[in-house]
């Protein structure tokens, strides 16, 4: 059996969804590189591991996802042309982002089958070790960042992790949702978890909010798993048996800040108007802008 204390070195991006909720944006640009502010979305969950401590990214990719991966690369003929041009602090940016050499890696997600099955793609490159989970659809905006309050609650209490924020309870039904031991604790452990619970039925107003950190048996289970609601592998499905068959511990870790869905068009523009007023450079003139506007 596994030590529950091993470090998380490896977190994993599942970025293979087609973002047809963008359309015609995203005919050509996938929806994780569309720009809040002046940086892609999948940066911003990146910046957040890599302020975790988080070493090596895995990107779970589908076609047409070709740009992530040279996002995250470097550019030869735009540093050199930066460089002649004397543009010191535009390339000072570029190399105080890019991974350094094999710290990357990407794998294929061939069919949408769903969250688990995305995550189960990335089994041979986590390997036998604890890893973070990350939806980049899910801007976690705030100090401290997300996954970095959930290492610290992994050094402590071990086993598997989820961050967690309230909802609305006529809300309830279009997440999953936990129960905990104390909703009101910022850790709290998980009691029940339950996808998209029929009204009236949820356990609390907690909903899981895409941040994770799981045990390597999850992708055994994940192997064996049935397709659940809408025909696709489904993460929670897979956590509840690591949970009730394995006996493995889970936490629910409240995130306090403000949580942004970049898969929806109001969270999307919601979340450039709060990453741009948190800005000394933006900020003040947009918050003028935005007064003149309403």
């Amino acid at each position: 059996m596994i030590s529950l204390q091993k470090p998380i070195r490896k977190a994993v991006f599942p970025v293979a969804g087609l973002g047809t909720r963008f359309l015609p944006a995203t005919k050509a640009m996938p929806k994780e590189m569309l720009p809040v502010v002046d940086r892609p979305v999948i940066q911003h969950v990146v910046d957040e591991a890599r302020a975790a401590g988080i070493e090596h990214f895995i990107f779970v990719t589908g076609r047409n996802k070709g740009v992530i991966e040279d996002h995250f690369d470097s550019q030869f003929e735009l540093e050199r042309t930066l460089a002649e041009r004397g543009k010191k602090n535009e390339l000072d940016l570029l190399s105080r982002d890019l991974p350094d050499p094999g710290q990357t890696s990407f794998t294929r997600q061939q069919a949408p089958l769903g969250l688990g099955h995305a995550v189960w793609c990335a089994r041979e490159i986590v390997g036998n070790e604890p890893f973070a989970l990350l939806l980049p659809d899910m801007l976690h905006h705030g100090d401290p960042p997300c996954l970095a309050e959930m290492m610290t609650s992994y050094a402590e209490h071990g086993g598997n992790h989820v961050a967690v924020s309230p909802v609305p309870e006529d809300q309830t039904h279009l997440y999953g949702i936990v129960g905990v031991e104390d909703s009101r604790a910022k850790v709290s452990a998980i009691t029940s978890m339950v996808e998209k619970p029929p009204r009236g039925t949820a356990p609390s107003n907690l909903h899981i909010s895409g941040r994770y950190i799981l045990q390597p048996e999850i992708f055994g289970l994940l192997e064996r798993q049935e397709r659940g609601a809408g025909g696709e592998i489904q993460l929670t499905d897979a956590m509840i048996k690591l949970g009730e068959e394995l006996g493995q511990p889970f936490f629910a870790v409240r995130f306090d800040g403000e949580i942004y869905d970049c898969g929806s068009k109001i969270g999307f523009l919601l979340a450039n108007v709060a990453y741009a007023l948190a800005r000394d450079d933006l900020g003040p003139s947009l918050k003028s802008e935005l007064k003149r506007l309403l």
